[in-house]
This record gives structure tokens, C-alpha cells and sequence, in this order.
């Protein structure tokens, strides 16, 4: 797909009584004569001119609920072939147009024979075919072969409440947890406040257009089909940073002052301002690679620039702050961070540093920094150096500084036995690459991870300054304590409490630096095999940024095996054919690129953290990992669950799970908005409606797929 392929984005709008409307049930969402949208509600009807809704009249007369079928029993009626199809509680009928003779229907194909009870939804599309929705699932007949879908088939959910026909014979399915869209092989789910107003779909109303109306039980919602480029997405996303999330350079999540009011934004900071303003900062390196714009070099530049000041500001040379903000900031961050705040952490995490204060005043009193520094943001920082180093700084100048953060931050780390020292002469909790660390009780844990971490640190000073003295340390990390053995795996995948999704970061980052700067072939040969551990893990999270960095490293080794340096006997000597073995083993064109450009596209243009519980849904597998819930062991790898229910109580704790393709889900039916996050959680929210994400999650994979040629 190329940058400039048009595609359909979705976008949501959620009516409030700003627009006019009150937070009441609508039973109906209708056309009038003159192309006038109504909305119908006990306490009356109100009309949509364009921008606001007025009330039109006090009485619902208009609602279509007040006409049922003749017979109570009829639950819905469609014609279909010159025969009446009905649904009742009891199944679904026919009756032949030449005589009043109903039989019931017992719906059957490769798989599924039917008794059908609940069949609420009948319809009709353009495409000719005839769609029912009851308690046993989804079902159309097209030239007298029916085919039916439950979850195992990617049905989401039932309990069906409306059906409305969309375009290209699509199928709107309103439910009393959201709406489906339905296309006969896929289905598309929305539901929570990113997409309704409430989760309980009255009824459902198409435009000729295909923009389409939901009335629900707390107002109206608006689904709009913009046509869009990749590109235009990704200016989007740059000016929704630079308008909403820019503080002082740095990039960061804001907050939300009004609920789900974007418009209602005021800074916030994050506790990894540095990692996230890296990352921006990468995406607009590449994208000023790609395609020249000097506006995304000006913005790298800033961001270079704001994470250079981070260093710069604090105790000791080479040591970065997690933030920086004003001294008069409003919020009294050292009252909230206090020791109090550190014993109540320490309950959660034992090894949680009592430091205080957490915020320092800078020498010139005008800022203060945050400390206990991490690795996260060592991760960002030697990222993006890198990065900007190779495709930004074009000048002696501007290399000249890069050379000067990288070499600051990596003696601190060297002369402190590689780790950083914070302001009260102590390690902080997360910034421990020693090999004494790894090989304690607190440490072990974080062995193979922070060993390539240190390693790649290395190799991007060396990358950019030159000085051999970095080549040598990492030779005498190698020799005589196994660092690179120990990267070879890059991350711990079990126990499930060891486990986080932040820690898939930083282990895909910093491989980008190792593999990118290492000139040994051996080596090389090794960490690619470390890439492709961590890779295997999170193939199927369906996360662009994780795809691209694996992406970018294994298009560099495939080059490299292309040489045929790894069939010439040369290396590995002692191992016979390990080394040309290995690298046809590795020697991987499979990108996930399908996956890279489904989160591009179905990525929403509105990044609110919204509350997103999927466990309800028919069409997901519950994560079996041993110790996966506190207390529990094995469960069953589809645990049954009852029709029409919400929930069942055996499976109230757990919240890992994927789609039943073995993928996550889409990234429009979950709560997806940072780069860092597990995309198999299946309940999460990122500030339950009172804060808005920044586009990186976006830009960074976008440009980084441009830049390997990967998009167009």
C-alpha cells in the first residue's frame, strides 16, 4: 500500500447536551421527508440541523415502537423470494406466498445445524441475502446455502436489540452491548464511549452516505466514513501533538479538564517524558529522512534538544531526569511524592526507593526535575540519538552534540559501575546494568535484558563519538561476565508477574542500536537470534512499532546474509555448520506487514484513554499461562460461557486474552493508545476518559515504515 492509497477511517461522535442533547433514552433514530435527522425519546423529538439538536416535540408518536406486528409473538418480518420470513422466541418461519402454511426453518451448513429461539433481527441486504439474529448466533441465506457464525467464527457478541442494512450490503446488528458490523466474512465491533454514547444499541439508521446513527439508552452517537490517506493521517497526528501535547519540547499524554472533551486539554506530565519525547522525535527523524520536510526536521531538532536538556539539568554530568517542569508547576508534586507516598510504594514493591525529594530544584531555581531515573528512559534517549545522529544532524555542529549527551550519559553510567547514581549517591531502582545486580536476589530477573540493554548503549556511543574506549568496555563486559550470552534472551517471558509490556520496548529499542552498530558477524548471528526470541513473543500483538523494529533489523540481516559471509566457514569455527545454519534459519521476509497497516489504518483519529472491557466478548481466547490470575494454575484454553451472559464469575480476574484468529484484536476494539502496552490485555483504560495520547503511536511505526520501504 502506498502513503497516498486512499482508505475509509471511522470516526466517531458521541452527542452531548452541548450539541443540545440531553443524556436520555432514544428509542428511535429516523429520516424525515426533507433529509432531517430525528431522534425519538419518551420525552420527545429532537431534530438535528447540521450542528445542534433542538427539540422538535414533546410527544414520541413517532416512535416505531408504538407499531408492533399483528401477532405478539412476532419478533421481526422480512420478505424474501416471494416467501414471508417471520422470527419468533420459539424460531424462525417461512410462509409461501400461495398459501398461509408456516414452517419453521432449521438453519444448517458445514458446520452448525440449528434449532433457532430469539430471532429478534430479519433483514434483507443489496447483495440478496437474508440475515437473522438470534440466541444461537448470526446467519444469512444466499442462493438457498445459509452460513452461520458464533464467536468461534468472530461473532463478538448477541443478545440483538436492531438491524439496519449499510452500505455495499453490509449489516449493522445493534445489540445490548454495542453494534456489529457485519460484511458476510468479517465483523467489525463498537462499543464503549470511544464509539456510543451507551453500549445499550435502540436502534440503528444508515445514510445513503454510510453515515450511521445509533440511538441508545444514553443519547445518540454518529459513525462517519472519512476518506483519508495514510499521510493525511499522519499530518493529523502531527498537529494534534504540536496543538495539545507539546510542553516546553517535551511529548506526553495531556489531561482532560471536562470528560472525553479533547478540547478541554491542559498539560500533564508522564513519568518517562524523556521516552516519549525520544520517540516523537524518532518518528519525525524518519519522516524528515523520507521526505525531506523541514518541518519535521525543526521538530526533531527540538526534541533532541529537550531530551539533551534533561541531562544537562541535573546533579551530575550525564545523569537524565524522567521531567522537567516549571518551579511554580501546579501541582504540588513533592507533597504527593513524599516519604509516605514511597512507604505505601514499597508495600506494592520492596525494592521501591525511599528518595526524597523526587522532584529537585535546578541549580538556576527556575525548574524541577525528576529523579529516579530508568531504564526506559536510557532506552528512548540512546533510540533516538542514534537515530537523529544518522538522519538529522547534518552538520559537524549538531553531530558534535550528540556525541557530547551519549558520551556524558555513557561515562556516568561506566564510572558508576553501570548503573545510574542519583542524587543521594544511590542506584536508582530501575537504572541497574552491573553485573553484581544481575547476579542478586533483586536482580536476576533483569539479567538478559539490561545486558543487551548495556551493550547497546555502547555500540551507539561508539556510533557516535568513535572513541574505541566503548568497543573495549563492551569486550570486557563480553569476556568476563557474559554479557552477550546473557542477551541472547533479551527479556523474561515467564512468570506472568515478570512479565510487562513496557519491558517489550526496551527490548526492541535497544536491539535496534545493538544489531544496527555491531560490525561482528558472530555477534551479530547471536542477537539476531535474540531478536527473533523477543520477535516470536510479539508477533501477534499486531503492534506496528514492534513489527517495524523488528522489521528494520531483520531487512539489514537478510543483507548481510546475502553477502554469503555467513556460508564461508569463517565463523563459529568450532561449531560446524551452525553459523550458514542459523542464518538461513533467521533469514525472515515475513514483516506481519498485514498487521502494520491494519493498526495504521483502524488506529482511531481520537486517542482518549477509554475504559475497554473485551471480556464479555464470544469471540476471544483466555490466556491458559500458568499463574496468569493470582492463585489459580492452568484453566481451559476456551472456557465455556453461558448464552447471553456478560460475564461468568470464574472469569471476572482475568484480563490477557486474543481474538480467535490467535491475534490481538483489532486496535479500534480495544483500549490501544501508547506504543508501550500489552496488546492482549483485554480490560484496560488509559485515564478512563479524562486524558488524551499523543499520535506517536502513529507516527513512529508510519515513518519507520516508509523509511524501509515496507509503505510507499
Amino acid at each position: 500500500m502506498g502513503s497516498n492509497d486512499q482508505f475509509q477511517q471511522e470516526v466517531a461522535t458521541v452527542f452531548t447536551l452541548e450539541d443540545g442533547l440531553p443524556e436520555i433514552a432514544f428509542s428511535d433514530i429516523q429520516l424525515d421527508k426533507s433529509g432531517n435527522i430525528l431522534a425519538v425519546s419518551k420525552e420527545g423529538v429532537y431534530k438535528y440541523n447540521g450542528k445542534k439538536w433542538r427539540l422538535l416535540s414533546k410527544s414520541s408518536d413517532l416512535s416505531k415502537k408504538k407499531t408492533p406486528f399483528d401477532d405478539k409473538n412476532v419478533l421481526a418480518k422480512v420478505e424474501f423470494n416471494h416467501n414471508i420470513y417471520t422470527g419468533k422466541q420459539t424460531g424462525l418461519f417461512i410462509k409461501n406466498g400461495k398459501n398461509n402454511n408456516e414452517q419453521e426453518i432449521f438453519p444448517a451448513d458445514k458446520k452448525y445445524s440449528w434449532k433457532l429461539t430469539g430471532v429478534n433481527t430479519l433483514l434483507v441486504d443489496s447483495k440478496k441475502r437474508l440475515w437473522f439474529g438470534s440466541n444461537e448466533g448470526v446467519g444469512f441465506l444466499q442462493n438457498g446455502q445459509w452460513k452461520l457464525f458464533t464467536g468461534k467464527e468472530g461473532l463478538p457478541f448477541k443478545n440483538f436489540t436492531c438491524i439496519a442494512e449499510a452500505k455495499n450490503g453490509e449489516v449493522w446488528f445493534g445489540t445490548k452491548k454495542g453494534a456489529i458490523r457485519a460484511d458476510g466474512k468479517n465483523f467489525y465491533y463498537r462499543f464503549s464511549r470511544r464509539w456510543l454514547a451507551d453500549d445499550y444499541v435502540n436502534d440503528i439508521l444508515v445514510e445513503e452516505n454510510g453515515t450511521t446513527w445509533f440511538a441508545t439508552n444514553k443519547g445518540i452517537s454518529r459513525i462517519v466514513f472519512k476518506t483519508i490517506t495514510l499521510e493525511e493521517k499522519a499530518n493529523f497526528y502531527t498537529k494534534q501533538v504540536e496543538t495539545r501535547h507539546n510542553r516546553m519540547g517535551f511529548i506526553a499524554q495531556n489531561t482532560l479538564k471536562v470528560r472525553y472533551d479533547a478540547d478541554s486539554w491542559e498539560p500533564a506530565i508522564s513519568d518517562n517524558d524523556g521516552m516519549y519525547t525520544a520517540e516523537y522525535g524518532a518518528a519525525q527523524a524518519f519522516r524528515y529522512a523520507v521526505t525531506g520536510s523541514e518541518e519535521a526536521k525543526r521538530l526533531a531538532k527540538r526534541s533532541f534538544d529537550a531530551c539533551k536538556s534533561l541531562v544537562d539539568i541535573t546533579h551530575e554530568k550525564g545523569f537524565p531526569a524522567r521531567v522537567i517542569i516549571p518551579i511554580d508547576w501546579h501541582e504540588p508534586v513533592n507533597e504527593q511524592y513524599d516519604h509516605q507516598y514511597n512507604m505505601r510504594k514499597q508495600k506494592e514493591d520492596p525494592f521501591w526507593k525511599d528518595i526524597v525529594p523526587r522532584f529537585v530544584k535546578s541549580k538556576d531555581g527556575k525548574y524541577l526535575w525528576k529523579c529516579d531515573t530508568s531504564s526506559d528512559e536510557l532506552a528512548g534517549h540512546y533510540f533516538f540519538y542514534g537515530v537523529y545522529y544518522d538522519l538529522v544532524a547534518d552538520t559537524k555542529e549538531e553531530k558534535a552534540l550528540v556525541s557530547e549527551v551519549v558520551g556524558d550519559i555513557t561515562d556516568h553510567l561506566i564510572r558508576n559501575g553501570y548503573a545510574l547514581v542519583d542524587h543521594d549517591g544511590k542506584k536508582t531502582r530501575w537504572g541497574d546494568f552491573s553485573p553484581e545486580f544481575f547476579n542478586s536476589v533483586w536482580g536476576w530477573d533483569q539479567k538478559g535484558l539490561n545486558s543487551m540493554m548495556m551493550l547497546s548503549f555502547l555500540s551507539v556511543a561508539h556510533h557516535v563519538t568513535g572513541d574505541e574506549k566503548y568497543l573495549e568496555t563492551a569486550k570486557f563486559l563480553r569476556d568476563k561476565y557474559n554479557y552477550h550470552i546473557s542477551a541472547m534472551l533479551s527479556k523474561m517471558y515467564f512468570p506472568p508477574e515478570d512479565v510487562v509490556p513496557w519491558d517489550n520496548n526496551l527490548s526492541l529499542m535497544s536491539m535496534y542500536g545493538l544489531l544496527n552498530y555491531e560490525k561482528d558477524p558472530e555477534l551479530i548471528l547471536m542477537y539476531r537470534e535474540s531478536l527473533e526470541n523477543a520477535w516470536l513473543h510479539l508477533s501477534l500483538q499486531k503492534s506496528a512499532f514492534w513489527n517495524m523494529l523488528y522489521a528494520a533489523q531483520a531487512i539489514k540481516f537478510n543483507k548481510l546474509v546475502d553477502t554469503g559471509i555467513y556460508s564461508s566457514g569463517k565463523y563459529f569455527k568450532n561449531a560446524g555448520s551452525y553459523a550458514e545454519f542459523t542464518a538461513k534459519q533467521f533469514y525472515k521476509k515475513d514483516f506481519k506487514i498485514d498487521d502494520i497497516l491494519e493498526t495504521l489504518k483502524r488506529l482511531p483519529l481520537d486517542l482518549i484513554g477509554y475504559r475497554m472491557d473485551n471480556r464479555h466478548r464470544l469471540d476471544i481466547i483466555f490466556d491458559p499461562t500458568p499463574g496468569i490470575i493470582i492463585n489459580e494454575g492452568w484453566r481451559p484454553r476456551n472456557p465455556e460461557r453461558l448464552d447471553n451472559t456478560f460475564e461468568i464469575s470464574s472469569e471476572h480476574l482475568q484480563k490477557m486474552g486474543w481474538h480467535f484468529d490467535n491475534k490481538a484484536l483489532p486496535i479500534d476494539e480495544r483500549c490501544h493508545v501508547r506504543l508501550d502496552r500489552d496488546g492482549f490485555t483485554l480490560d484496560a483504560t488509559e485515564g478512563s476518559g479524562y486524558s488524551e495520547h499523543e499520535g506517536t503511536i502513529y507516527l513512529l511505526p508510519y515513518y519507520m515504515a516508509r523509511y524501509y520501504g515496507l509503505i510507499n
